[in-house]
């Protein structure tokens, strides 16, 4: 299989400890995971997500097709309004989480998963024949940053001014630095308040521009200690903000209600792919997604057994990890209901030996002090 390369490869070879994810190779970590982590949570970190897959839905019934191939309703969007939502299958499994922004009246941008994007390119095109609208995938011709952390809006005010700060959470805008159209929205995948950059038009053979913007935002979050963030540090954010990994914690074995994303479900369309089968799950859901912190000391992998406090298997762990901010072992899986209230203790199987934790409400953090809630000081 061919590894695919990211606009910035010359950047993260030369910087980066790599690694191979979703046919990619991309830097796993530049200085280490835990210092970059914690530069997201208490500054600012800027991590290359251009492998992430994008597409452009345009035409007079943009908003018809995707409102019926998406879990949740598109058509009522405003313009650069941003949502979060999951395509479907049949029988109401997740083929995929993404986020969605209106670019226009009938022109709309989906970002999907890294190792989705052929799968969802393919299921995007196949079931929009029937509709007049137009499917353009721009994955290679946008390289898209991801600026993270409570300094975020300082350091992109240096660049692209004041303006930045009147982007509302899940809301984009345009920029333009010099010749080039850079679209911003506020959001990301670390908990944190942030920006998410996308470049417009940079082809590959033009990868020393996206360098520069990128080098740029180095430069202006310098003061703030910016830190490149890798791989190793994207997963560790997610996790204490409790969000989902595509084939780990949601796949399509899982649905939106178990997976507690009941939020993305707008059940009060009148049809969308797997509505059908989601009317009939929500009244018969076994297990729930939850959060379990750890009380001994180890850290849970994906994989490991969950049991109860009598010692009966309950469930499995299908993300886990060490917490820089709390110092322990934290993970997410799937529960029997019965089992998912928070504050049950539970115990999970990590190489022959019972650890203890306990079932606790995500995020991870204290949100006072960490992520975008956080009490402005």
């Amino acid at each position: 299989m061919e590894v695919r390369r990211t606009h910035l490869y010359k950047y993260h070879i030369e910087n980066a400890k790599m690694t191979i994810f979703a046919g990619f190779e991309m830097p796993l970590w530049y200085e280490g995971i835990i210092p970059e982590h914690m530069a997201v949570r208490e500054g600012v970190g800027i991590f290359d997500v251009t492998h992430m897959g994008r597409s452009i839905v345009s035409g007079p019934e943009a908003a018809t097709f995707l409102d019926y191939i998406l879990s949740r309703k598109v058509s009522d969007m405003k313009i650069f309004q941003g949502r979060y939502s999951v395509m479907l299958n049949d029988y109401g499994g997740i083929i995929d989480d993404l986020t969605l922004f209106r670019l226009s009246q009938d022109e709309y941008l989906i970002v999907y998963n890294a190792s989705n994007r052929e799968k969802d390119y393919k299921w995007i095109t196949r079931n929009s024949e029937c509709y007049g609208v137009v499917i353009k995938d721009i994955s290679d011709s946008t390289p898209m940053f991801a600026v993270q952390g409570p300094k975020s809006i300082d350091t992109l005010k240096k660049i692209f001014g004041s303006d930045i700060e009147n982007i509302k959470r899940y809301w984009g805008k345009w920029f333009k630095l010099d010749n080039l159209n850079i679209f911003i929205t506020r959001t990301g995948y670390t908990g944190e308040d942030g920006f998410e950059l996308y470049l417009w038009d940079v082809p590959m053979e033009e990868s020393v521009e996206a360098i520069r913007i990128w080098n740029l935002i180095l430069e202006a979050g310098e003061e703030y200690n910016i830190k490149p963030c890798g791989l190793g540090a994207r997963d560790t954010l997610r996790l204490e903000a409790g969000m989902c990994l595509y084939d780990h914690d949601i796949s399509e074995d899982t649905n939106p209600f178990e997976a507690g994303l009941s939020f993305v479900v707008s059940l009060d369309k009148e049809s969308f792919i797997g509505k059908n089968a989601l009317l009939k799950a929500k009244e018969n859901i076994k297990r729930y997604r939850v959060g379990i912190r750890m009380i001994d000391k180890s850290i849970p992998r994906q994989g490991y057994k969950i049991y109860s406090i009598d010692k009966s298997e309950i469930g499995i762990v299908t993300s886990g990890s060490f917490s820089p901010i709390l110092k322990t072992g934290i993970a997410m899986g799937y529960v029997y209901k019965e089992y998912s209230g928070v504050g049950n203790e539970v115990y999970i199987d990590i190489r022959g030996k019972m650890s203890k934790g306990i079932i606790v409400k995500m995020p991870f953090y204290d949100t006072d002090k960490y992520g975008w809630r956080r009490k402005k000081n």
